[in-house]
């Protein structure tokens, strides 16, 4: 595994503890291929994402994750669930849509 792969799951393990967490590089779909480490795919279950909205949610991943998505990690897909959302979800995350090389400007 990638050395940012496990720097995200460390980092989302020991700020979380979720009961379920499934990161996924997806660098390799957008043509960077794995190597690059830039575009990654996370799914989070935690009891602390308890009454929080969305948006917090996704703040606080993205806080924990801040010198990674300063740095390295350039796209991240955030899933992120209470144990009841995931259960009522039948423990399936959505499927990332294929890139569409966003760094690329309509003529």
């Amino acid at each position: 595994m990638s050395s940012m792969y496990s720097r995200i799951e460390e980092k989302l393990k020991a700020a979380f503890s979720p009961e379920f967490l499934d990161v996924i590089d997806e660098s390799h779909q957008h043509g960077g291929g794995t190597l690059h480490e830039t575009h990654f795919k996370v799914v989070i279950v935690t009891r602390n994402f308890d009454g929080l909205r969305l948006l917090q949610r996704h703040r606080a991943v993205n806080e924990t994750l801040k010198d990674e998505l300063r740095s390295t990690v350039h796209a991240l897909a955030l899933h992120t669930y209470t144990p009841e959302e995931w259960h009522k979800k039948s423990g399936t995350a959505p499927i990332s849509p294929a890139c569409r090389g966003g760094s690329k400007l309509d003529a």
